[in-house]
């Protein structure tokens, strides 16, 4: 038996070990889960807590609870504890000491060896006390590695051939991104910028003043210790909640006394709302970017990948941010949060001689999302493609997203399931498709929220809901994942390659006025998207037709023929005109 030599990424916030066996990294569960919380603290009875005991009594009793000492490595200060005071180091090692009692545990043997993981831009000082701290916890420190190196092993170990990295790493007290460069077996760090004073905490403290202005508006100002923790445990929550749901409700009941009455808070926050919050924090990590990236002397287009890394980069705003900032989506199939003990657990077997792969996970191969009105590219569309789960998302996944209705008193929604890449829905291949029925009468505007649920067995549920009634449908879609039939990608193409064609000649319009001339050449000169739009209105003309008065039935039959004629003749402009004419009829007619 090969005694293993195990991966450590010592965070601010939390801390995590591993170790890598038959091919794949294990990250080891103690009590508190795979993170431990790195928090050091003493009980009433002066016994010593490490992690989530830690981290629970922190807000009660702060004067005996050590918090983010990583910040501290390096320095030469004492931390006082009870009746003791303590270095970094020794806090540190403490953290260290659990974190391999958790590993002896779990593999039946004493560990004795270890790689740990520090910032890029921790200085010699710093990454020496880290050293200090393993061996006062009884560990010799094998190699101390940087945390985007480490990221960057769980990415790109096999890769051959060279590459640049751009590391995100957003953890819960700190950030800092990193670029790193890769030259077949080499992983060289060139640049780093980082933020020891932003975090997600920061984040949680921006939704706990939130909650604060809302119990102030219920004239409730002094907040009892006990309370006060619970709203930062809401806080957490409802941050890590709008990382894949639109809303978040906040709930706690008999949080405090008012009057000698309990008062039980109850507010709901959305994901818009909580992204205005943040920008100004998010618009500090992206002006961070920009400097890494000068630094390098590099520009976006330079780069080949984004790696995500730390929890707090589950939120959408950042990932979008990224994206368009790269104009590539940012890879986050590893769990941000453990991304780097992995790596470290990588490193760890590669100094044991192991061959080491980059680590696996299920993701989904495609990007699946609904049919929405909007702008493409600038260009207004009722063919808009929304994804609510990206390609390369870790999966099981439930994602939702919330929609609108488009006019007053809209009796019935329509969700158009589509599996694909492209920002045009029918560019893209339908799974699926239902609608919702019966909604309440209300002005435009009304909030219909979708939710897709993919699991590993490649079945996809879709559900709406509308939210102020709770009027909800859903269905099941099977297979999902299974590679798509040559046939099904080649009629997706034929839909919008020859909408208005014959397969191998130009559509001939019937005789009508101004007719267009038989020689007139297929419709590529007009772009794919005028097309579909405008067949779209078409269908729906046909289909409300019957209902139409006779004033109607005559202007629609006229326009259907004009916007015929305008795709033949290539005539960008007047189709628009058309079709924007005959979607005004559909819209008086559907209201």
């Amino acid at each position: 038996m090969t005694v293993k030599i195990v991966g450590i990424d010592l965070g601010t916030t939390n801390s995590e070990i591993a170790y890598y066996e038959d091919g794949a990294v294990k990250i080891i569960e103690g009590p508190d889960g795979k993170l431990l919380p790195s928090y050091v603290g003493l009980d009433e009875q002066e016994n010593l807590l490490v992690g989530g005991l830690a981290r629970n009594q922190y807000v009660l009793y702060p004067e005996r609870t050590i918090k983010s000492v990583k910040r501290l490595m390096g320095q030469a200060t004492q931390l006082s504890l009870g009746k003791n005071t303590y270095s970094p180091q020794e806090i540190s090692a403490m953290i260290l000491r659990n974190l391999k009692n958790i590993a002896e545990s779990h593999l039946g043997y004493p560990v004795s060896e270890a790689v740990i993981t520090v910032p890029a831009f921790f200085s010699d000082s710093q990454r020496q006390a880290t050293v200090e701290a393993g061996k006062i916890a009884g560990l010799n420190v094998k190699k101390i590695i940087n945390e985007p190196t480490a990221a960057t092993l769980v990415y790109e170990s096999d890769h051959k051939g060279a590459r640049k990295v751009l590391v995100y790493d957003l953890g819960g007290g700190t950030f800092d991104v990193s670029v790193v460069e890769l030259q077949d077996d080499v992983i060289e760090v060139v640049a780093s910028h980082g933020n020891n004073n932003l975090g997600g905490d920061d984040f949680d403290n921006l939704v706990e003043r939130w909650l604060l202005t809302r119990l102030e508006e219920d004239s409730i100002t002094e907040i009892p210790p006990g309370a006060m923790a619970r709203l930062r445990r809401a806080a957490e929550k409802a941050k890590k909640e709008l990382s894949s749901q639109p809303y978040a409700v906040i709930e706690e009941e008999y949080l405090l006394e008012q009057d000698n009455t309990p008062y039980n808070l109850r507010v709901e926050l959305s994901r818009a709302e909580y992204e205005k919050m943040i920008s100004t924090l998010v618009d500090e990590t992206l002006d961070a970017v920009h400097l890494v990236l000068k630094d390098a002397g590099l520009t976006p287009t330079d780069i080949d990948q984004i790696l995500l890394v730390g929890g707090s980069t589950r939120t959408p705003l950042i990932q979008n941010r990224l994206e368009r900032v790269f104009h590539i989506p940012p890879r986050f199939e590893v769990d941000p949060d453990l991304c780097v003990a992995a790596g470290a657990a990588m490193q760890a077997a590669m100094l044991q001689g192991e061959d080491v792969r980059a680590v696996l996970v299920d993701v989904t191969p495609y990007t699946f999302g609904v049919t929405a009105i909007g702008e493409v590219d600038g260009e207004f569309t009722m063919d808009m493609f929304v994804p609510l789960i990206k390609k390369n998302t870790p999966i099981p996944v439930t994602r939702s997203e919330v929609f609108y209705t488009g006019h007053d008193d809209q009796p019935a929604v329509e969700i158009r399931v589509s599996q694909g890449e492209a920002p045009y829905a029918s560019e893209n291949i339908e799974v699926g498709n239902f609608q919702v029925k019966g909604l309440a009468r209300a002005r435009a505007g009304s909030e219909i929220i979708a939710t897709f649920a993919l699991n590993s067995n490649g079945i996809l549920t879709v559900s709406a809901q509308e939210k102020a009634t709770g009027l909800e449908k859903s269905i099941v879609i099977h297979n999902v994942l299974s590679d798509s039939s040559e046939d099904s990608v080649a009629s997706a193409r034929k839909k919008i390659r020859h909408l208005f064609e014959d397969e191998n000649s130009p559509k001939k319009m019937p005789k009508h006025r101004g007719e267009a001339d038989e020689k007139a050449e297929g419709v590529g000169a007009l772009k794919n998207t005028s097309i579909v739009q405008a067949k779209a209105v078409i269908e729906k003309a046909q289909a409300l037709f019957e209902e139409a008065c006779e004033e109607d039935k005559e202007d629609m039959v006229d326009l259907i023929e004009e916007i015929q004629l305008a795709i033949a003749e290539q005539a960008e402009a007047r189709l628009h005109e058309k079709v924007e004419e005959l979607s005004e009829i559909i819209f008086f007619m559907e209201t």
